[in-house]
């Protein structure tokens, strides 16, 4: 948390409202324009690009500067919006670059991307000013074009790769008093095997620094199947998403999007929702949404989120339950109750290492309870750890 949120963050508790991360909604979009061009109006300051690239336009700097400090810059950006003030601000800076939506890359766009590279490294800021692009956008190329990435099935190396990288990234993200709590745990009992908290498995891990730990893969592969291998996991290999179960799962998931009557799915809390299929990571359900809406409503990207809803309840809903009842009358058909969540797991059921490189959905899984395996950390000393 940072100085300036600390009082926004009291009134949004007061007012019962929740503190947001992740994608923003075009709830907060508009409310973020209006707060910038409330801010430019009140100011004098000409645009948006002055305003959030500062640097940009040295000979005003100062002025600037010092307008943002007397009309406290930070709290007018972030009004009625619940979010930490620096995750608005990136977020602005992106709306409002200029440099920030150019279209596709050309092949020169793409060669000289890889020249400036050669000569700056990871120095993006200052190669998306000299190819007049934001530095998120030249990032995010170069990632696509910097090695060939491989496709399809992960082998037994990369998924292993995989879980250590996972693994290194959430170490790393640990403070100094953290770490000093697990030495003194390990102290006292060095033969216990401690365990991380769930939210620590997905949330907050920095996925271009599992990209270059695992080099053959990119960061959107490697998010993906990390969700993959951690769902198994979680579950210990029970299939949570097959036959009757997956047209269950369905049902409750349409059921309880309709229930909690959002605008858009950036409102929607994932972590509860995933309660509707079991004891899962958030990604999985966002995952299983969108193959939903993919496959059951005609030209969806057209719609609004409350029309895909809709539709998904109004039309679908009916047909999946019919099949449901149907399935279910046959003679040695199970349904299984969803999972309660977790907080807390083993980190040796999370963190080993053996053959995951099916390449498969968990709901192609086969059924049964995966084996107890020692952890195979050697950060720490294997899984004896806390986070």
């Amino acid at each position: 948390m940072y100085r300036d949120d600390l009082e926004r963050f009291k009134e949004f508790k007061a007012q019962g409202v929740a503190i947001k991360f992740g994608k923003f909604s075009v709830k907060e979009n508009k409310q973020l324009e209006k707060n910038v061009e409330d801010f430019l109006a009140l100011t004098g300051i000409e645009s948006a690009d002055k305003l959030l690239y500062t640097d940009r336009y040295p000979e005003e700097k100062s002025a600037i500067t010092n307008l943002k400090r007397r009309h406290s810059f930070r709290l007018h950006i972030g009004r009625n919006i619940a979010r930490p003030w620096k995750l608005i601000y990136y977020r602005a800076k992106k709306m409002f670059d200029v440099n920030n939506y150019k279209g596709r890359y050309s092949e020169g766009d793409t060669e000289k991307l890889k020249m400036y590279h050669s000569l700056l490294g990871n120095d993006w800021k200052t190669i998306g000013e000299m190819v007049a692009r934001s530095s998120l956008s030249v990032a995010l190329k170069f990632s696509q074009i910097s090695s060939q990435r491989n496709r399809g099935t992960w082998s037994k190396s990369e998924t292993q790769k995989l879980i250590k990288a996972v693994e290194e990234v959430i170490l790393k993200k640990m403070s100094p008093q953290e770490l000093k709590e697990v030495d003194s745990k390990l102290q006292e009992n060095p033969e216990s095997c401690l365990s991380i908290v769930r939210e620590k498995l997905y949330k907050g891990i920095s996925w271009v620094e599992v990209e270059a730990k695992v080099q053959t893969r990119n960061w959107m592969q490697c998010k993906s199947k990390w969700t993959e291998i951690l769902t198994k996991r979680m579950t210990n290999g029970r299939r949570i998403y097959c036959g009757v179960n997956a047209l269950r799962a369905k049902v409750s998931l349409i059921e309880r999007l309709y229930e909690i009557n959002v605008e858009d799915t950036n409102e929607i809390d994932w972590e509860d929702l995933a309660s509707a299929i079991g004891d899962v990571p958030p990604s999985y359900v966002q995952t299983k949404f969108s193959r939903l809406k993919a496959i059951y409503v005609p030209f969806w990207q057209k719609k609004t989120f409350p029309e895909i809803i809709d539709y998904l309840y109004e039309t679908t809903l009916p047909l999946l339950k019919e099949k449901l009842e149907k399935m279910l009358q046959k003679k040695g058909t199970e349904i299984q109750t969803p999972a309660a969540p977790k907080q807390v797991f083993p980190f040796r059921d999370i963190f080993y290492y053996e053959d995951d490189s099916e390449g498969e959905d968990i709901e192609k899984e086969s059924e049964g309870q995966a084996p107890a395996h020692a952890c195979n950390s050697s950060t720490l000393g294997g899984c004896q750890w806390v986070i």
